[in-house]
């Protein structure tokens, strides 16, 4: 059985060269329900995944190896590693697979032809197994060997976080119930108006923080001091407008905690939206977060797609903190809400409202443009007849 899972995790070497660290295990715990179910109906399964860009050619700073141990621990079951994807090595480590073994091979992206979906690649890959599993949501917006290429040359079916993935996300597109709140924020409209002109459709209000507040602030003739927004605020302009015909609210902040400079945490203080002056705005104010809660509270369907601030510095996260516990409660009163991947997965487990929350999702890219309405390559291999 040949798996694709997203194990792409952060990792990082402490000092003196000791062993690499994986500094966030959401992605391995994701994969985990899938293997575990394999491994107890006796299959031999082989996991192919990616980690990082090393640009077509092997890096030993990305290599695989760590995740194994990773995963063997919470498997409870011995998960072998062999130092290629393809070839002699590979094939060797397959041969030796006994029922209910688990194999992980090393990264695909140690060669160039897995981003290229080179079909000669795919086949040398396909060789490995007899099915073929496809449970990396996360990348199922790229056309690769091991993401596409592969689902053409064996029976292909969906995982179970693939399957989850899609499930939680297609809620918010069919028939999502209402009031539906998405609380987005990120550092550009460019990035995101895809996502902001398709989910007004279905949206009620959306709750903005971050750089796209500060370009819609700006669009609107308020100074935003040295804050981080678009250059273009056309962009923005096109997006108020859109939402102001589909009538859909559009709630931007009243209040920000500014600075000099990121940096200068000590020197964070609040101000009225107006009164930037100089500064940079590094996240909403409190009264935005209330009002915002407030909205949030409201809802039957919630989406947080992007944190409202800087969180990962202490003294810019309480914005973020504030929506978080906002959605966590509505959760709690019955709302169904999803975290997009990402920026706004990372803050959500960060800051400890992941859990409380109906669906976290693994994917960034491929959140985003399943939310967009786009075809993802990943999904639709494994859609053909």
């Amino acid at each position: 059985m040949l798996v694709r899972e997203d194990l792409n995790v952060p990792i990082t070497s402490a000092p003196g060269g000791s062993a690499p660290q994986i500094l966030d295990y959401a992605r391995v715990d994701a994969a985990i329900p899938t293997l575990r179910w394999l491994h107890e109906q006796g299959a031999r399964t082989i996991v192919l995944s990616h980690l990082g860009r090393p640009e077509g050619k092997p890096d030993p700073r990305l290599s695989l190896r760590p995740i194994a141990q990773a995963l063997s621990d919470r498997l409870e079951t011995a998960v072998h590693f062999a130092g290629d994807c393809v070839g002699e090595i590979a094939e060797e480590a397959v041969a030796q697979l006994r029922d209910g073994d688990v194999l992980l091979l090393e990264n695909v992206r140690f060669h160039s032809e897995e981003e290229r979906d080179d079909p000669e690649f795919s086949k040398r890959l396909a060789r490995l197994g007899d099915y073929y599993v496809n449970d990396a949501f996360a990348t199922a917006h790229r056309a690769h060997a091991s993401t596409e290429g592969v689902a053409h040359l064996l029976p292909s079916v969906a995982g179970f976080l693939m399957e989850a993935e899609l499930s939680a996300l297609s809620r918010l597109i069919h028939d999502p119930a209402k009031p539906f709140v998405c609380a987005i924020g990120g550092a550009k409209i460019k990035d995101k108006i895809g996502v902001l002109e398709r989910l007004s459709e279905f949206v009620d209000a959306f709750c903005i923080g971050g750089g796209m507040a500060n370009t819609l602030l700006a669009s609107s003739g308020v100074d935003v001091g040295r804050s981080l927004r678009d250059a273009d605020l056309e962009p923005a302009r096109h997006i108020a407008a859109v939402l102001k015909e589909r009538n859909v609210a559009l709630h931007l902040p009243t209040d920000a905690v500014v600075a000099p400079s990121l940096d200068a945490e000590k020197e964070a203080h609040i101000v009225p939206i107006r009164a930037v002056g100089t500064e940079m705005i590094l996240d909403i104010g409190p009264e935005t977060a209330a009002a915002y809660a407030r909205t949030i509270e409201g809802a039957r369907t919630i989406v947080f797609n992007g944190p409202m601030g800087v969180y990962e510095r202490p003294a810019y996260r309480e914005g973020t903190k504030a929506i978080g516990e906002a959605i966590a409660r509505a959760t709690a009163a019955g709302a169904v809400s999803v975290v997009g991947g990402g920026d706004a997965a990372a803050a959500a487990h960060l800051l400890g409202f992941a859990a409380r929350t109906t669906f976290v999702s693994t994917g960034g890219g491929a959140t985003l443009e399943y939310l967009e309405g786009k075809s993802l390559p990943g999904v639709v291999a494994l859609e053909r007849p």
